[in-house]
């Protein structure tokens, strides 16, 4: 039986584990950082929280694959549905192979999402990329696991940000649009 890592989100937060162990695969998960990727076929990453560094990547077998929820090359790195709303840049899913950058390999498989900022909470958008996250996933599920897919370069500069990035006075139940607004034009004050 082939065997997966799955970095960052447990059973609680997605069904893809239980998708993965049904078409065959032994699954670990854990959030923990890691150092030695030799022991399994395939690693995957969603909502992991530690860079995977190149000594790190080299002991995989394969490419490590990461579920970011952003339309790559933008809203690289934290907080990617903020910061396409404020940015005004676009929503989507990206699946994509990890190099040594943040959310720069190559990309397997994408999808824009159309989110309407002026009724979606910033928390209920990011349930949606998520949501649709799983979806693209499933529907390319055979392909992800046998690694029978085609990459292609990521092309544009796009855009990354980390965590400090994000401005403080709003919460995630807010409306996105009225409080992107009111965060930006308490920026220009």
């Amino acid at each position: 039986m082939p065997k997966l890592l799955f970095l960052g989100y447990d059973r609680s937060q997605t069904r893809l584990i239980d998708l993965i162990e049904a078409h065959g695969w032994e699954v670990e998960q854990t959030g923990d950082q890691v150092s030695d990727l030799s022991a399994y076929d395939l690693v995957i990453s969603f909502g992991y929280r530690h860079i995977l560094r190149q000594p790190v990547l080299d002991t995989a077998k394969r490419p490590v694959l990461n579920l970011h929820i952003a339309y790559l090359p933008w809203n690289r790195g934290a907080h990617p549905l903020f910061w396409a709303a404020y940015d005004g840049t676009p929503a989507g899913v990206t699946v994509h192979e990890i190099d040594a950058g943040v959310d720069t390999g190559p990309i397997c498989f994408q999808r824009k999402v159309n989110i309407d900022f002026t009724t979606e909470t910033f928390a209920g958008g990011y349930k949606r990329l998520i949501d649709d996250m799983e979806a693209i996933f499933e529907d390319n599920i055979k392909a992800i696991l046998s690694g029978r897919y085609e990459s292609k370069t990521q092309h544009g500069n796009g855009s990354i940000k980390r965590v400090r990035d994000l401005p403080s006075g709003f919460t995630w139940s807010e409306t996105i649009a009225p409080t992107i607004d009111r965060l930006k034009s308490s920026a220009n004050a």
